[in-house]
Order: C-alpha cells, then sequence, then structure tokens
C-alpha cells in the first residue's frame, strides 16, 4: 500500500505506518476463550468494542471478571503479608505447571483462609505475650517501691516507739487508752491501683486524677527504661509504671474511666509481698512459653509465605492473563443463536496468516467441531496507526508522538528525527570534552540495560534510561561537532595538524590585539586553534554559527516541503502537489534559498558584501543598483525575478485550490447518492485523502475551506520568516554554552592555578567539576534538548505533518507488566 516490497532494497518500516486491515472473526462458543488466548500471546490484533452500549455489569463475562477480581484481591494480601515479612516474590519462574483458574481460585481461597487464621492466633498470642511483659514490669516496679514503703515505714515505726519510751509521761496510758477505744469501723481504708500509661500523657494523667479526686489521691510514677510494645497498638513506645492510692468506691470509678480515657493499661497486685517472686516466677515461665508459641507460629507463616511467593509471579501473570481474556471476550457481540462470538479488530496486513494459524490452533486444541472464521472487513473508517520500532529507534518515535500520532500512512518524521535531532542537539551543545561526558555516562546506562530493565527506577532516572539511545547519538554528534568548533572544555587543541597563523613576533605579546598572520596552509578541518583568544574570535564565530543556523534551518525547512509532496503523491492528491507543495517551494527559496546561495557565494568568494544590505533592499528598492554588494553578474535581475516569484507564489497557494476542491465535490456527488463499495486499499486512500476536507456525503461548506485555506496560507508565508529566525537559536545557545565554558574554564581553574596553593587548587578542582556537570552538563543538556524538540515539532513538522492518527493498541499478553490493576 504505497510501499515497494520488493526489489533491491528492504521496506522502509518506520517512513510509513504499516498497512492495516478491519478483520472480523466469528468464534464457536467451546472454543472463544483458547482463541483470545492464543491472540493474546500473539499480540497483533486491536479488537472494537461491539458491546459499548452495554455498562460493565450487563455484559456476558461479567461475573467472570469480578472472580478474578477476588483471586487478585487475595494475591495482593499475599504480597502485603510477604513484603511486612520482609521477603519480596521470588522472580525467578520455576517449573511452570498449567494450573486450571478453578483450582487456583479454591487452592487462593484456603490458603487465604489459613494464612487470616494464622495471623489472627499470631495476633492474639502477640498481645497475651506483650500484656505479660508489662505485667512483669508492674510487678517488679510497683513491688520495689511497696517494698521501699515497708521498709520504711517499719523504720520510722521502730523510731516512733523509741521516741515514745524515752519521753513517757503521765499522760502516756490516758492516751493509749484513748487509742485502743477507737472504733476500728471508722478507720479509712486505702485502696491501690497499678499500671502502665504512655510516658507523654504521663503528666496529663496526672493532672486529670489530681482535679477529679480534688487531690484526695496519691500517685508514684517510676519511668521503665526500655520502649515496652503495647498489648493494644503493637506499637513501641516508652511507658511509666503507676500506683494510684484512692479512697472511696466513688474515687475508684473515676479513676478507671480516666484510665480507660489515656490508654492506661490495668494489672492486678496483690499486697502480701511474699507472693511477688513467685508470682514474678510464674510470669516468667508463661512468657518464655508464649515466645516458644509464637515463634513456632511465625516459623510456619514465614515458611507458607516462602511456599507461596515461589509461585506468586506465575499466579498472578495467570489470573491477570484470565481477567484481560474475559474484559475482551465481553468486547465480542453475542450471536443471535448464542452459539458463537462475533469480533471485529485492525490487525497489520502482514499478520493475517499467523491469526489464522493461531485460530487453527485454538479449534484443535479446544476439540471444537467447527473452526473460527476470519474475514476482512471494507470499511471507510481510519485505521489506527503501528510503526515497528525496536529498543534503538522506540525513543526518537516517542519524541514525534509526543507531538501527535501520525495519521495512517503519512511520512514519519521519526525516520529523519534519528539524525537531525542529535545534530541539532549537538550544534548548540558543541564540546566534544563536554561530549565524551555525556557519553560515558550514557554508556553506564547501555552495557547495564538488562539489570536495570528490570529493575523499579525513580522517575527521573527511568526517564534518561528510556531515552539512552538518543542521548548516545547526542553525545556523538557533540563529539562531532566540538571538533569542528575545536572546543575541549573550551580549550582549543592542534588535533588534524599545525595553526594556519603565527604572531607577528617572537614574544606573542600581541597576539590577541592586533592580530595573527597566515603563514601555513588552512587547518584542515574545522576552525583554527588560533582563532581562540584572540581579538577576532567572537565577531568570527558569531558570523560563522548565525549563517550556519540558517543554512541548516533553510536545508530542514526544504526537507519537511518535500515531504509533503511524497504525502501527497502516496495519498494521490494532485491538488495539495500543484498549490501546496510548489508554491510554497518557490516562496521559501526565493527569499531565504536565494539567502543561503548568498551565503555559500560570500564564503567560496571570500566577498565584502552586506547581506543584510542585500536583503532588505532587495524589497525596498528591488531595482536600484547593487554597486559594492554585488556577489556575482546579473544578481540585480535574479532578485526580480525571485522576488516576483515569491509574489505570484501567495495567491497561488491561497487561491485555486478552494475552488477546485468544491469542483471536485459537486463533479463526485452529481447524480449519485450511493456509490459501491471499493477494495480496501482504495477505501482507505480516499478516506485519509480527501477525511480532512469533509468530502464524502458530509455537506461541503466552501466558505469553511476557503477560511482554512486562508489560514494556511498566512501561516506558512508569516512562518517562513519567522521559522528561520527561529533557527537563530542554533547559533545563540552555541555561543553562550561556549562562553559559559570559558568562563567556568578561566575565572575558576586557571584563578585557583594561579595561586600557587595546593587548598586553593583543590578547592577550584571541586568547584570547577561540580559548576560543569550541574551547569553544563545539566542544565545546558536539558535546554539544549528543548531547543531542539521545539526546532522539530514547529519549524520542521507543520510543514507536512498533520499527527491527528491515533495509536495501534493490540491485545497483548507482553503488555500485561506495564499495566496496573
Amino acid at each position: 500500500m504505497g510501499e515497494v516490497r520488493g526489489g533491491c532494497c528492504p521496506p522502509m518500516d518506520l517512513f510509513r505506518s504499516e498497512p492495516m486491515q478491519l478483520v472480523q472473526l466469528i468464534i464457536p462458543m467451546e472454543s472463544a476463550h483458547l482463541t483470545v488466548s492464543y491472540l493474546g500471546d500473539l499480540g497483533l490484533l486491536q479488537f472494537k468494542d461491539l458491546n459499548s452500549e452495554k455498562s460493565p455489569f450487563q455484559r456476558t463475562y461479567a461475573a467472570q471478571i469480578k472472580r478474578c477480581g477476588e483471586m487478585a484481591r487475595k494475591l495482593r494480601f499475599f504480597k502485603e503479608q510477604m513484603l511486612k515479612v520482609g521477603f519480596s516474590p521470588s522472580m525467578k519462574s520455576g517449573a511452570r505447571t498449567d494450573i486450571d483458574v478453578d483450582d487456583l481460585e479454591v487452592k487462593l481461597g484456603e490458603l487465604e483462609a489459613e494464612l487470616i487464621e494464622m495471623n489472627a492466633n499470631g495476633e492474639k498470642l502477640q498481645r497475651s505475650f506483650n500484656e505479660l511483659a508489662e505485667y512483669k514490669l508492674v510487678l517488679q516496679k510497683a513491688g520495689e517501691f511497696f517494698a521501699s514503703a515497708q521498709h520504711s515505714a517499719t523504720a520510722q515505726q521502730r523510731e516512733m516507739q523509741s521516741r515514745q519510751m524515752v519521753e513517757e509521761t503521765i499522760e502516756t496510758p490516758l492516751l493509749q487508752e484513748q487509742e485502743t477505744s477507737t472504733d476500728p469501723s471508722k478507720q479509712v481504708k486505702l485502696g491501690f491501683i497499678t499500671g502502665l500509661v504512655p510516658r507523654e500523657k504521663s503528666m496529663a494523667f496526672e493532672r486529670i486524677l489530681f482535679r477529679a479526686t480534688r487531690g484526695n489521691v496519691f500517685l508514684k510514677q517510676v519511668p521503665v527504661e526500655e520502649p515496652v510494645t503495647d498489648p493494644v497498638s503493637g506499637e513501641k513506645m516508652e511507658k511509666n509504671v503507676f500506683v494510684v492510692f484512692y479512697s472511696g468506691e466513688r474515687a475508684k470509678n473515676k479513676i478507671l474511666k480516666i484510665c480507660e480515657a489515656f490508654g492506661a493499661n490495668r494489672y492486678s497486685f496483690s499486697e502480701d509481698l511474699g507472693k511477688h517472686a513467685l508470682m514474678i516466677t510464674e510470669v516468667s515461665g508463661r512468657i518464655s512459653e508464649l515466645k516458644t508459641t509464637t515463634d513456632a507460629g511465625s516459623l510456619h507463616r514465614d515458611n507458607l509465605l516462602r511456599t507461596i511467593g515461589e509461585q506468586f509471579e506465575q499466579w498472578n501473570l495467570k489470573v491477570k492473563k484470565e481477567k484481560s481474556i474475559y474484559h475482551t471476550l465481553n468486547m465480542l457481540s453475542l450471536d443471535v443463536t448464542k452459539k458463537c462470538l462475533v469480533a471485529e479488530g485492525w490487525s497489520p496486513i502482514f499478520a493475517t496468516k499467523q491469526i489464522q494459524e493461531a485460530l487453527q490452533r485454538a479449534a484443535f486444541d479446544s476439540n471444537s467441531q467447527v473452526g473460527a472464521i476470519f474475514q476482512v472487513l471494507h470499511t471507510r473508517e481510519s485505521p489506527p496507526t503501528y510503526f515497528r520500532t525496536n529498543k534503538f529507534t522506540s525513543a526518537f518515535q516517542e519524541i514525534v508522538d509526543a507531538y501527535g500520532v501520525a495519521k495512517y500512512q503519512e511520512a514519519n518524521p521519526g525516520v529523519y528525527t534519528i539524525i537531525t535531532f542529535p545534530f541539532l542537539f549537538a550544534v548548540m551543545f558543541g564540546d566534544w570534552g563536554h561530549g565524551i561526558c555525556l557519553l560515558l555516562a550514557t554508556l553506564i546506562f547501555i552495557i547495564r540495560e538488562k539489570k536495570l530493565s528490570s529493575q523499579k527506577l525513580g522517575d527521573i532516572t527511568e526517564m534518561t534510561f528510556g531515552g539512552r539511545y538518543v542521548i548516545l547519538m547526542m553525545s556523538l554528534f557533540s563529539i562531532y561537532t566540538g571538533l569542528v568548533y575545536n572546543e575541549f572544555f573550551s580549550v582549543p587543541f592542534e588535533l588534524f595538524g599545525r595553526s594556519a597563523y603565527a604572531c607577528r613576533d617572537l614574544s606573542c605579546r600581541d597576539a590577541s590585539t592586533i592580530g595573527l598572520i597566515k603563514v601555513h596552509d588552512t587547518y584542515p578541518f574545522g576552525v583554527d586553534p588560533a582563532w581562540h583568544g584572540s581579538r577576532s574570535e567572537l565577531p568570527f564565530l558569531n558570523s560563522l554559527k548565525m549563517k550556519m543556523s540558517i543554512l541548516l534551518g533553510v536545508a530542514q525547512m526544504n526537507l519537511g516541503i518535500i515531504l509533503s509532496y511524497f504525502n501527497a503523491t502516496f495519498f494521490d492528491n494532485s491538488l495539495n502537489i500543484w498549490f501546496q507543495f510548489i508554491p510554497q517551494m518557490i516562496f521559501l527559496n526565493s527569499l531565504f534559498g536565494y539567502l543561503s546561495l548568498l551565503i555559500i557565494v560570500k564564503w567560496s568568494t571570500g566577498s565584502q558584501a552586506d547581506l543584510y544590505h542585500i536583503m532588505i533592499y532587495m524589497f525596498l528598492s528591488p531595482t536600484d543598483e547593487l554597486g559594492e554588494n554585488q556577489l556575482f553578474p546579473g544578481q540585480k535581475m535574479v532578485q526580480l525575478v525571485l522576488l516576483l516569484l515569491a509574489l505570484v507564489s501567495v495567491p497561488w497557494m491561497l487561491l485555486p485550490k478552494p475552488f477546485l476542491l468544491k469542483k471536485q465535490h459537486e463533479n463526485r456527488h452529481q447524480g449519485e447518492s450511493y456509490a459501491p463499495l471499493q477494495s480496501t486499499d482504495d477505501t482507505l486512500h480516499s478516506e485519509v485523502n480527501h477525511g480532512s476536507h469533509g468530502h464524502g456525503h458530509e455537506e461541503f461548506e466552501f466558505s469553511e475551506v476557503f477560511v482554512h485555506q486562508l489560514i494556511h496560507t498566512i501561516e506558512f508565508v508569516l512562518g517562513a520568516v519567522s521559522n528561520t529566525a527561529s533557527y537563530l537559536r542554533l547559533w545563540a545557545l552555541s555561543l553562550a554554552h561556549s562562553e559559559l565554558a570559558v568562563v567556568f574554564y578561566e575565572k575558576v581553574l586557571l584563578l585557583a592555578w594561579g595561586f600557587n596553593n595546593i587548598i586553593i587548587l583543590i578547592v577550584g578542582v571541586i568547584v570547577f567539576i561540580f559548576a560543569t556537570v550541574g551547569v553544563l552538563l545539566v542544565m545546558e543538556t536539558l535546554s539544549a534538548f528543548l531547543h531542539a524538540l521545539r526546532l522539530h515539532w514547529v519549524e520542521f513538522q507543520n510543514k507536512f505533518y498533520e499527527g491527528d492518527g491515533y495509536n495501534f493498541y493490540p491485545f497483548s499478553f507482553a503488555l500485561l507488566d506495564d499495566e496496573d490493576d
């Protein structure tokens, strides 16, 4: 379809997208699942949704998708549990056993139930373990408090008794009698509560207790040295052991409520200090038993998760495949007999045989009595765009697709972008030292690409890794242009021979002020190193790079217009050839093609003519004599002819095409209501050719077509000037890059060297490295990349590229890994 598939040369697969066809498949119900599975393995058929009017719940296989979703949920649960324990699912595929989906569903259900039960038991045991650990702490800390209190009370009692013995008086018996006569029922009985409270809440806890009981409590807190695992939350936190003494039931109820509010865990504590050691021993025994049980449970759980992890990837892929198969089956329409499914989809023409083989294999493997029917449909619908790319060309194709996907079979700028994009970048980034740095960084990605492609990288790293071959080409072209500019971190070298220039005297004092004299043959390649540092360096390089930018820009814009000719020829659109391609070529080359010719003639002859003056007065005073600005005989007449041609080409672009389109439309539909269907190729050609101008059975709006043509003409005429000026960014960025490199070299490295101090030199080298990497190798690379991107998208592609197509997205299992559930 527009390409010669034979002869001496292989076809240019990237120049035009693959020829596509709309196919229809009639698949028996019993082999439908296997057929779609085999087509997913093949990955060369894009199914159309024939049930778009139905909601997801009204479709035939909604229940099966729900089942697959449930299995996917269980697998996600397993993955979360594995990551929580600390090991990831095994990536190496073991023995591939083709497990049935029903068996897998049962197995996943059993494993989930077992894992949930083990988790629940583990949590209970862990909670009991944490409670006992806290209880042991309370027994130890509160026991210490009660023991010290009892010891101090005993000592105090002995001291009082000894004091009473010394200071006995006559009233003593009366007092003793009074004390003994006190009613025992009226004695105040104190209760106490023990537990642990989070340390961060301990001050507030103490304040609230004091206020709630009006100060009628005694609180003792002892901090625990090590963080404690809380039985309720399971988090480690710092806590205090507390003992609260109170009087009365009302105070007790208040204290219990406050403990609940502050998350303080309470534990019983016996007043009998003799039992404390026994209780601590008993609690320690229970803790060690629980520890053993918990460890055994964790080991069993880890073994189960490890077993799941070995087959996780296989199960996950199986579930993803099943889900995608049923999603695809839901796009198929059910036949009236309900015995077969009807599918429609786009496929490349070269895949016809492979699809038919997949259908036959599916029918055989499913023991179907009837095979699937494969037939090509004729349609006026525009097919999807499909380019066969590899790891090298895919990044360049993505640069083009970011602007817009190519219309079906229109000329693809991606072919030229492989060379022009890195070259224009290098014109702005010309330094072979910086180019070598970029090359070394890219080679790291390319050498380790197998390892890195299987890892999850960060956003910026992943983007850089994806464009590694673009950066490789950019670095190679940068080395080339750096050799042309003769710049290595802004330092010139005599790589290709001796400089053609020498100083006027032996001392070379005035080399940068008075100038140099030519003593040898012209430097064979690139800029002569003697220009660097001379008085004439900046004017010379400015002039060179500015003229070179115009030459490159005019050449690339001409290439864009020539590609529009190939598009018009391919789609058999003679109007675009006669009323778009020819006048555009005449207009652009009458002005800027002529300017490029003048630049080359001036370089060749060494003339002192002022090109600005020539171009300005070519419009303002075309009949005036050129005088000293004349570059060749008959130049005045040539300029008059070119100016006339440029003026004629504007109405040539604007007027004839709308009227001819109207006449074509009238001729096509005169006396015709319906037309016979053509062959697929002719139909697609016709659709692509005329779709944008409102042909077919739509009403022809002459005013719309004329306004569209007017806008297109004005855009081209003004764009020819602005686009040429836009290419001067090549000169501007190249100059900026060169001058920045000079500043970093002279004002940092050479300045540090001049101090004759090793510390200052080390600091200067470090600053130079960081400035070079940060500014020149990162920011300048990004800047030059974006400017090269703009030159391709705007200045080059708008000459021929419509970019209003849509990508070919086949049903393929290979793409499942890139998609999220």
